[in-house]
């Protein structure tokens, strides 16, 4: 339990201070696209490129995590976020829409190694703290929604070039990265011969199993409807007359919630068990919806983008844990990549619908923000039926 909690502790901070990245990324990166972009519709693309470099990184991050342990995967995930970073601070600088979609994909590295945070936490944890330690770790997102927006007010018109300072801020939180990761005491999985029984259930058997197929159907609709949505939000807010003040604050405060319940989420499931705050989570993101589609004020986005947080803990934590309990240390490095591969595979198309939906739908920025809103039914009505289906199936003996 000693070294379990010290982990937790490491990877609750690198939640924290690099994890504010991904906020203050997604707060201007569609505004960034929308300035750079030949064309409206395509101010999202760059946002949807991270995803793709997250889903095209996931996999072999994996594995690469599994040869030569979680804390050279980290390290070098950090890298590649500042030099996404870097990339896209030139990109602002030149002018070119092109070249900010290159610095995306790097950025997709590093986004695509902090979801491995929360299979991270689990690698020293015992089963009855598994839950938990995924919780605080996702709790360390409570300060980067603090810290990125904060940051975003400060650096997004600080120098000539807008949002130019922002991703410089961007490079300086990566470069905490390897210092953080040094007392990071994950020891490595020794490798079994393939076709071993130490090596474990091949991915074809491990795909069939009911909790696993579920957990990622529910995973991957949760953070593709958080995604899809906000993805969108600072676009609808500052279309619809706000300021970009307003877009960071209402981030921030999606981010919170996103965050914020993971203080108590595990005892939740601890208390009430993984699939009851799964569906939880899907009937929260229902509420997002229908918030968000009753008016465009200022209130409702902020309620709207609150519960989309919650309902994203809910889901995301609650699957995460149903996959953790449902295989084994020795095949974590192949499942959790191709899960990750499959849920971020989700997230990059949501990612790259959003921008269409938003400002290419309608013609009217409300219209947009609607047609945003209603694609999620038919992704919550998936998720659920299969959900259910899981539940009321009679358990293997």
């Amino acid at each position: 339990m000693g070294r379990a909690r010290r982990n937790v502790w490491v990877l609750v901070a690198a939640q924290a201070i690099l994890g504010a990245q991904m906020s203050m990324i997604f707060t201007v990166g569609g505004l960034a696209g929308q300035s750079l972009a030949p064309n409206p519709c395509f101010a999202t693309l760059p946002l949807s490129l991270i995803i793709l470099g997250s889903v095209l990184s996931s996999t072999r991050l994996s594995r690469f995590m599994q040869h030569y342990g979680r804390r050279a995967g980290f390290t070098l995930a950090t890298g590649s976020g500042a030099l996404g970073a870097a990339i896209s601070a030139a990109a602002l600088w030149y002018g070119s829409f092109g070249l900010f979609m290159f610095g995306a994909l790097f950025t997709g590295v590093y986004m695509s190694a902090q979801g491995f945070y929360r299979f991270a936490a689990t690698d020293t944890a015992p089963p009855e703290f598994q839950a938990k330690a995924i919780s605080y770790v996702m709790a360390g997102g409570l300060a980067a929604a603090i810290i990125g927006p904060q940051l975003v007010k400060v650096t997004s018109q600080a120098m000539v070039v807008p949002f130019f300072a922002t991703y410089l801020a961007v490079i300086v939180l990566n470069l905490t990265g390897p210092l953080l990761f040094s007392f990071l005491d994950i020891p490595r999985t020794p490798l079994a011969p393939k076709g071993s029984v130490a090596a474990g259930r091949p991915l074809k058997v491990l795909l069939r199993q009911p909790v696993i197929i579920v957990a990622m159907i529910c995973a991957t609709v949760s953070y593709a409807l958080m995604n899809l949505v906000m993805t969108s939000t600072p676009l609808a807010v500052v279309g619809c007359g706000f300021t970009e003040g307003h877009a960071a604050d209402i981030v921030g405060a999606h981010v919170l919630a996103m965050y914020l319940p993971s203080f108590f989420t595990g005892h939740l499931i601890a208390r009430f068990g993984k699939e009851v705050i799964v569906g939880l989570g899907l009937v929260i993101l229902a509420a997002s919806g229908l918030v968000a589609l009753s008016g465009v004020e200022l209130e409702q986005f902020f309620v709207a983008l609150m519960l989309l947080g919650v309902g994203w803990n809910f889901g995301f934590i609650g699957s995460t844990a149903m996959l953790a309990s449902a295989h084994k240390p020795e095949e974590r490095g192949t499942l959790q990549g191709v899960n990750d591969f499959v849920v971020f595979g989700g997230v990059f198309m949501a990612s790259l619908s959003s921008g269409g939906l938003m400002n290419c739908s309608g013609g009217t920025v409300e219209a947009g923000w609607q047609a945003v809103n209603l694609a999620m039914v038919p992704f919550l009505v998936a998720a659920g039926g299969a959900l259910i289906w899981l539940m009321l199936r009679p358990r293997e003996v």
